[in-house]
């Protein structure tokens, strides 16, 4: 991990691990059944979990008879994982250098890994490298902003606000890629069958108790967002968790706030003839 936005990212899931749970898991919990859909995931098959987290996706591949592994850069993470599901394997290591021989999974399969990545496009081709040939990779990323209510509302609260010229490790663009035209040709150059790919946009309600809990998720439980907002002043902070707050109004539902999210699940086969 020699570059700057992986040491980065790194440490910031190290720091956070324990809050995932409790903050985020709400939301990209609800990706994991269409994500598992789309690289077509079914019993007896060998999957590999890349960015695994607290282990969610490999356990619903578990359910459905399949035979995961999980792989997280985060060795926080794979505690958390192998505590929750003891009788999954779970190990640590690199997304952009998977330690498994070519051709060793039927499925890869990412929820929300890729742009934690320095080089994602790297991740493909390993995602291509381990495949069997006609093997399905699917991943989700999140949506651009135009298509993304709960991101523009937390991105315009930035905007407005923050201090943007920072000192952080650049890493990759927020969105992966702007099109669905851009994530074809992306995963041809990374070996992959262009009339396999499917591209699908999918809307979520995430839902939060307060207001405030939004704010509080980015500053507290977050990587990449966190480290912008650990860099401002107290009166700018008071400036974006009231910008969020007020953004936020408009979505209350029962008790609390359901707000829209939305992310790109898309998946392609490994050409039949490497």
């Amino acid at each position: 991990m020699s570059d700057a936005f992986t040491e980065f990212e790194h440490q910031g899931w190290q720091r956070v691990a324990n809050k995932y749970d409790s903050v985020w898991a709400s939301s990209t919990r609800q990706f994991i059944p269409p994500l598992l859909d789309a690289a077509d995931v079914t019993a007896n098959m060998s999957i590999l979990d890349v960015g695994c987290g607290p282990g969610y996706v490999s356990a619903a591949a578990a359910e459905r008879g399949a035979n995961p592994i999980g792989l997280d850069f985060s060795e926080e993470m794979i505690t958390i994982a192998k505590k929750k599901f003891p009788r999954i394997e779970f190990r640590q290591g690199d997304a952009q250098s998977l330690p498994f021989p070519d051709a060793s999974f039927d499925r890869v399969v990412a929820n929300f890994a890729l742009l934690h990545l320095a080089n994602p496009t790297r991740a493909c081709a390993e995602a291509t490298r381990v495949l069997t040939p006609g093997g399905r990779f699917a991943f989700t990323t999140w949506a651009k902003i135009s298509e993304n209510p709960f991101v523009k509302l937390v991105d315009d609260a930035i905007r407005a606000h923050a201090n943007l010229d920072v000192d952080l490790p650049p890493g990759p663009p927020h969105y992966l890629f702007e099109s669905e035209e851009e994530f074809r040709k992306a995963l041809e150059r990374a070996g992959f069958d262009g009339a396999s790919i499917t591209f699908k946009l999918h809307r979520i309600e995430w839902n939060v108790p307060t207001a405030r809990f939004v704010f509080d998720a980015e500053l507290n439980a977050g990587v990449r967002t966190a480290g912008l907002l650990a860099r401002q002043t107290p009166e700018v902070l008071r400036k974006i968790q009231a910008a969020i707050e007020k953004a936020v109004q408009p979505c209350a539902k029962g008790n609390g706030f359901a707000i829209p999210k939305s992310a790109y699940i898309v998946a392609a086969s490994k050409n039949i003839h490497v």
